[in-house]
């Protein structure tokens, strides 16, 4: 005897629109869970089964018109329940009325103001071209990680049905991503790649067809961006697809649905469905309307009624997000208005809504073998009052220790404790770290970089883990990256509204006399590289004291204060040591000592790249002007380099609230190494717009071919002969000449959807020195 298959959400639709109100108590059961998972990360007590109710109201209200879901009733009732949250809240600020909101047909995602962008990501536009059933499959399966038997019910399929329309989907989604890249501005020569690229990854394609496929990508930045995302859709639907259905807090939605599938929680039958919901609702007053026998039948059961008590929102506060420094500095900052924070849940009488946090740790950059590294953790309360006192317990990775606090020398610190900053006061504890802090108010976020030192054998594997406990409520999270044996981690880190500005100049050039020198120092003529002249020190300045000198002129944005500043050095040569560095209106250099050197192999020989901390010295110093520097050692001669760079984190009132790091790696680029991924972790997901100052040694401007990307195709820089195929072309932001064998470039992107910066040189060979980046965050 056969055994009869369960609807699946499209019949039990198609059965709602007949008038079957027991369908929509059966979509009510199989989907409830997920509406109250999402509905506790956006409002707390009584008020989610309150937007709840509301929620499947509407969508019953819209089926009743003709109108809602064919298929895919879970995405669709978790747009409505973000929607409704975000318009209550827009009602108790009076910017919308109610009759607006009845309008409202959520047939797209309703994309939150926090994570505007997301929805313009390739992959995103992709997965929202598939048919709705595609995307039901994705979203259950992929997205939310649910097993085959488990969505079987939903689909009215089998479980093996449902792996193969999975299969289905997936490649659907591939072909789509890659008509959007066929469509879009791509290089003629890439199509045939890209026509093909589908079959690549399946592994469809015969030995010579995928030999030609990974030579072409092997040399194109932008095509091996997209092997890398089609190789992972899964990945891209959950950091892009994810947010952009369930909003800023889908990892919390994820956790909180995983848990209530583990532990069962049938909804009961749909009488006491309909029961439950007439009872959620009680004290509204807006009945559901509609022409359907559906909307009738069951008009009695989900009357809809509207709060008429004035609603006071929580007003919103300063986020303090303090830099890592010897000496912190914090750095209180308001959210942009045009960024609010997430909905505050709406609270009812004198009754205070209760603190609800989110917590996040993730290692900046990466945590690489024998290097220090900063480890940032970051909690926001979005509830409606503050928290108890933070306690917050750190498990770092099995051969990571935080660094020990050393004194101070000559007026500055020599090393980066672990402080008292925003508040918080760490301290080490056996595998790991224990931080403390005040309560936090509600809609506030704050921030703690801890340093750390990653031992030369540390294991690789799991992530950073933290517990925050206030009071009774308590969060988790675990970073999805632990240790790595490459990668550069962070020098600095920092949130608020901050930017960066990188500024720099070279201390050797051709011989003035010699034919073509004049020329080629106004980026003229044809002999721009260091490899043609036998280059000698330029001295600029009006000191007999220098044998060296150069300058660069540094402007900061109006009302800004400097959080944090970087001294960058390199020359060709053995022999490393001091640089002097003259700020503006002072008429005497002052020495500046490294604090680390790192020693490279090129081609042609040693080289080096120094570093110092010179944060109080810019901070102190005229706010714009022209900076000098001066007799760093080196050696003269064809092919030789020497220059320098000052990098800045400054507040800038007039940007968007970001996250900004500093990341020092003198990564040799070329010859074996044509191609350096360099991965950017702890940062804002992916479609965020990002600034990056990038600081290279010994680049040609002459030897074309030297690419960078993060993720979206070469990046065309905003100086130089600003041509995307050969970005370090001798040319340095602050400095007007041929700056030869030191390039200080901005570029400008969005992030991808794993963040990493990839630099590709196919001729030249260079010394890739320094990254500093400011990123749009995510609330």
């Amino acid at each position: 005897m056969g055994v009869e298959s369960p609807q699946s959400d499209a019949d039990l639709l198609q059965a709602v629109r007949k008038g079957n109100a027991a369908a929509y108590g059966q979509l009510y059961e199989r989907h409830v869970a997920a509406a109250r998972a999402l509905a506790r990360q956006l409002v707390r007590g009584a008020e989610v089964e309150d937007v709840v109710a509301e929620a499947f109201t509407k969508i019953l209200d819209l089926v009743g018109r003709g109108g809602g879901p064919d298929s895919g009733f879970r995405t669709y009732l978790l747009t409505v329940v973000r929607r409704t949250v975000y318009d209550r809240s827009r009602i108790e600020s009076r910017q919308v009325t109610t009759g607006e909101i009845e309008l409202y047909d959520p047939g797209t995602p309703f994309v939150d103001p926090a994570l505007v962008g997301l929805e313009r990501s390739l992959i995103a536009r992709a997965y929202l071209s598939l048919p709705e059933r595609w995307r039901a499959v994705l979203w259950h399966t992929e997205v939310e990680k649910a097993k085959p038997a488990e969505v079987a019910p939903l689909l009215g399929l089998s479980p093996n049905g449902v792996a193969a329309l999975a299969y289905r989907a997936r490649e659907g989604l591939r072909q789509a991503y890659l008509q959007m890249h066929l469509s879009s501005s791509t290089q003629q020569d890439c199509r045939p790649a890209l026509g093909q690229m589908g079959a690549y990854v399946r592994g469809g394609l015969a030995r010579r067809e995928s030999k030609a496929i990974d030579e072409h990508v092997s040399g194109c930045e932008e095509c091996h961006g997209v092997l890398l995302e089609l190789t992972d859709v899964n990945r891209g639907l959950r950091v892009m697809v994810g947010p952009l259905i369930a909003g800023p807090l889908f990892g919390g939605y994820a956790a909180a649905l995983a848990k209530s599938a583990g532990a069962g929680g049938g909804a009961g039958g749909p009488a006491r469905v309909l029961g439950r919901m007439r009872r959620a609702s009680k004290g509204r007053l807006a009945a559901v309307a509609g022409g359907m026998a559906v909307c009738v039948a069951m008009a009695g059961a989900l009357l809809l009624v509207s709060d008429e008590k004035p609603i006071k929102k929580p007003a919103t506060t300063q986020v303090a997000q303090p830099p890592v420094s010897q000496r912190p500095v914090p750095v209180p900052v308001p959210m942009p208005s045009e960024e609010p924070p997430a909905p505050v849940p709406p609270k009812t009488g004198k009754t205070p809504g209760g603190a609800r946090l989110r917590a996040t740790i993730d290692p900046l950059g990466a945590l690489v073998r024998a290097r220090p590294g900063i480890v940032a953790i970051r909690l926001r309360n979005y509830g409606g009052s503050p928290s108890d006192d933070l306690a917050a317990f750190v498990r770092l990775p099995a051969g990571v220790t935080l660094v020990p606090p050393l004194r101070r020398g000559h007026g500055m610190a020599v090393s980066g404790p672990v402080g008292t900053v925003d508040g918080w006061a760490c301290r080490p504890v056996r595998g790991g770290a224990r931080c403390a802090r005040a309560p936090l108010e509600a809609g506030q976020g704050t921030a703690v970089f801890l340093r750390v030192l990653v031992a030369d054998e540390a294991p690789e594997g799991a992530g950073p883990a933290l517990r925050v406990e206030a009071g009774s409520v308590q969060v988790k999270a675990q970073a999805e990256e632990g240790v790595r044996q490459t990668g550069a981690p962070a020098r600095f880190a920092t949130d608020g509204k901050v930017a960066v500005k990188a500024i720099g100049n070279s201390l050797l050039s051709c011989p003035e006399e010699r034919a073509g020198c004049v020329e080629a120092r106004r980026r003229q003529g044809a002999q721009r590289d260091n490899d043609l002249w036998p280059m000698i020190a330029l001295d600029q300045d009006d000191s007999s004291d220098t044998s060296s000198s150069s300058a660069a002129e540094l402007a900061l944005p109006k009302n800004s204060q400097v959080v944090w500043a970087g001294l960058y050095w390199s020359a060709s040569g053995e022999r490393s040591g001091p640089i002097k560095i003259r700020p503006p209106g002072r008429h005497s250099y002052l020495t500046v000592r490294p604090s680390q050197v790192t020693r490279r192999e090129l081609p042609l020989g040693p080289a080096y790249q120094a570093f110092a901390d010179v944060s109080g010295l810019v901070g102190n110093a005229r706010r714009n002007g022209v900076w000098w520097a001066a007799d760093v050692p080196t050696e003269e001669g064809v092919s030789r380099h020497a220059g320098w760079s000052l990098v800045v984190i400054v507040t800038d009132p007039a940007q968007p609230y970001s996250q900004a790091m500093v990341l020092d790696t003198a990564t040799v680029v070329g010859g074996k190494s044509r191609r350096v991924r360099i991965p950017l972790g702890g940062l804002s997901p992916a479609a965020s717009p990002a600034r990056v100052e990038l600081v290279t040694w010994e680049g040609d401007a002459d030897l074309k071919g030297d690419k960078v990307s993060l993720g979206s195709g070469p990046l065309t820089p905003e100086g130089g002969d600003r041509d995307r195929e050969n970005v370090f072309d001798g040319s340095s932001n602050g400095a007007s000449e041929m700056t030869f064998g030191t390039d200080v470039d901005t570029v400008n992107a969005e992030l991808g959807v794993d963040p990493a910066l990839t630099i590709a040189t196919d001729k030249d060979v260079v010394l890739f020195g320094v990254i500093a980046l400011s990123v749009r965050a995510r609330s």
